[in-house]
């Protein structure tokens, strides 16, 4: 079993900038990868970055690469989403994922075996 853990959700003001953490834990072997997706009432949910826990290679939704950084600290077991430049339509709830995944389909949830339980954005002024 996996457990994950999202924090550093909440309201900031267009422009502005967070940082959300995610923090795995319990059986992870061979569950490299870690991805970040998001999430709006009525629509699906959609793969904003993935990060390879095994070598560090990134992956990025076109739309969003260049406003949002992820990365890791392999020693924590934890991975941040870093977000600048927030717009009103980054307002989601964040969740972050892991599983065994084919890394051409990083994007795709159907990849994911456990999720976190979701941290609101909110941004508005």
């Amino acid at each position: 079993q996996v457990q994950l853990v999202e924090s550093g959700g909440g309201l900031v003001q267009p422009g502005g900038s967070l940082r959300l953490s995610c923090t795995r834990s319990g059986f992870t072997v061979d569950y490299y990868a870690i991805a970040w997706f998001r999430q709006v009432p009525g629509k699906e949910r959609e793969g904003i970055s993935c990060i390879s826990t095994r070598n560090g290679a990134t992956y990025y939704a076109d739309s969003l690469k260049g406003r949002f950084t992820i990365s890791r600290d392999n020693a924590k077991d934890t991975v941040y989403l870093q977000m600048n430049s927030l717009k009103p339509e980054d307002t989601a709830v964040y969740y972050c994922a892991t599983g065994r995944i084919v890394y051409s389909q990083w994007s795709h949830p159907r990849e994911y075996t456990y999720w976190g339980q979701g941290t609101q954005v909110t941004v508005s002024s």
